[in-house]
C-alpha cells in the first residue's frame, strides 16, 4: 500500500524524520475502537494499540490517535499487535468539546483537506446549524464545501442554495440527490489522488448513501426512511477512513445532533465576515453589539441590512466561545495538576524500587 495514496506528503515526512533511524514505520489511523486501532501502512492493514509510555505521557484524549492521524508504529505480527509510539503533527483537525461538564477536546477527524457539510433539503434544513458547522469547519484548517442533499424533496432547491450562499461567502455549494447519484460525481473530481475529505452532518442526511456511491459498493448499511419524519436510520456507529476508487479518501462519521465548539476565534471571522466587516465601523473597538452607542452592527440590523436570526446566531456563538475559553483556562490547570500527579507517582515508584535494592 503506497503511502502517497493514503495522503502522505512532505509535511508528514518532515515530522517523521526524527523516527527514521529507528524500527518505526509510518501508518495512518483508519478506525478507532476504544483502545484498539485499525491502521493503514505500507505492509497493508494492521491492528495496533498505543505503548505504555505513550499512555503515561498523554495529558488528555486529544493526545491519543484519532481517525486520519499519521502515527509512528512498531509493526507486530500474527501473535502481537503493532505498537503506536508517536502521533505525528496534525496538519488539520476537526474538533468539538466533549459532552458533559469536563473540558476535553474530542478530535472527530485529523489531517483532512476538505470538510463536506451535508444538510438535507427536507426537515433537516437549518441556516443556523450551517453557521455553526461553518465556524467549526473553518477552525479546523480544512476547506469547507456545503452539500445540500435530497434536492428532489424540495421545490425551491435553487432558492435554498442562494439563501445559504449569502451566509457562506466564497464557499462552494453542491445541490445533490445522492440516492439517484445526481451531483455525487462532482465529489470524485474534488477527491483527487491522496486528498482526504470528511462527511459531517445530522443523522439521516445521506452521508452513507454518498459514501456508498463514492466506493461503488454498499459499504455503509442504510435502513429504510421513516415516513413520519423523512429521516434515515443511519447505522454508522464509528468514524472510518476509507480508500476510494477515484484515488482520494473519505471519512464517514455518525450523525451529529449538534457540535459543541472547542474553539472558534478564527472560524467565526470566516463564518460571519459580513458582521466582522460592519464591526470595523463601531465607535468602540470592543463593541459587543448589544447596547453600546454608535454600533454599526445594530444600525445595519435596524435598517434591515442584517438578518435578525443571523445577528442572534453570531451573539450566541460569541457567548459560547467566551464560555469555552474560560473553561479552557480551568481545564489547563486541571491537566497540569494531573501531569504533576503522574510525575510524582513515577518518582515515588523509583524511590521505592531503589530502597528495595
Amino acid at each position: 500500500m503506497k503511502l502517497e495514496l493514503l495522503g502522505w506528503n512532505s509535511f508528514f515526512e518532515a515530522y517523521f524524520t526524527q523516527h527514521a533511524n529507528s524500527e518505526l514505520v509510518p501508518g495512518r489511523i483508519s478506525i478507532q475502537h476504544k483502545e484498539r486501532y485499525l491502521i493503514y501502512a505500507e505492509a497493508g492493514e494492521v491492528n495496533g494499540q498505543v505503548s505504555g509510555k505513550f499512555r503515561f505521557e498523554t495529558n488528555g484524549i486529544q493526545d491519543f490517535p484519532a481517525v486520519g492521524d499519521w502515527v509512528a508504529l512498531e509493526l507486530g505480527d500474527k501473535q502481537k499487535p503493532s505498537i503506536i509510539h508517536h502521533v505525528l503533527e496534525r496538519k488539520s483537525k476537526f474538533s468539538r468539546n466533549v459532552a458533559g461538564k469536563k473540558t476535553d477536546e474530542q478530535i472527530l477527524a485529523a489531517n483532512i483537506d476538505i470538510v463536506f457539510l451535508v444538510m438535507g433539503l427536507d426537515s433537516d434544513y437549518n441556516l443556523r446549524r450551517i453557521e455553526r458547522y461553518l465556524t467549526v469547519a473553518w477552525e479546523s484548517g480544512a476547506r469547507p464545501i456545503i452539500i445540500l442533499n435530497k434536492a428532489d424533496k424540495c421545490d425551491d432547491a435553487e432558492s435554498k442554495k442562494h439563501e445559504i450562499s449569502e451566509i457562506a461567502t466564497g464557499v462552494e455549494i453542491i445541490l445533490m440527490n445522492a440516492k439517484a447519484g445526481i451531483g455525487v460525481e462532482l465529489l470524485k473530481e474534488i477527491l483527487k489522488f491522496g486528498t482526504t475529505g470528511v462527511l459531517l452532518g445530522s443523522s439521516g442526511v445521506g452521508k452513507s448513501t454518498i459514501t456508498n456511491y463514492l466506493l461503488g459498493a454498499d459499504h455503509a448499511k442504510i435502513r429504510d426512511i421513516h415516513e413520519a419524519d423523512d429521516r434515515g436510520r443511519h447505522v454508522t456507529s464509528h468514524r472510518e477512513l476509507l480508500l476510494l476508487p477515484c484515488g482520494g479518501l473519505i471519512i464517514d462519521t455518525p450523525g451529529l445532533r449538534e457540535i459543541q465548539l472547542w474553539s472558534g476565534d478564527e472560524g467565526i471571522l470566516e463564518s460571519f465576515d459580513d458582521i466582522i466587516e460592519l464591526s470595523a465601523n463601531c465607535r468602540f473597538r470592543d463593541c459587543k453589539h448589544n447596547a453600546e452607542p454608535d454600533c454599526a452592527v445594530k444600525k445595519a440590523l435596524e435598517e434591515g441590512n442584517l438578518d435578525l436570526g443571523r445577528y442572534e446566531s453570531y451573539l450566541k456563538l460569541q457567548k459560547e466561545i467566551s464560555y469555552i475559553e474560560r473553561k479552557h483556562d480551568i481545564g489547563a490547570q486541571r491537566l497540569e495538576k494531573e501531569r504533576w500527579k503522574k510525575i510524582s507517582k513515577q518518582i515515588n515508584k523509583k524511590l521505592r524500587n531503589r530502597d528495595k535494592q
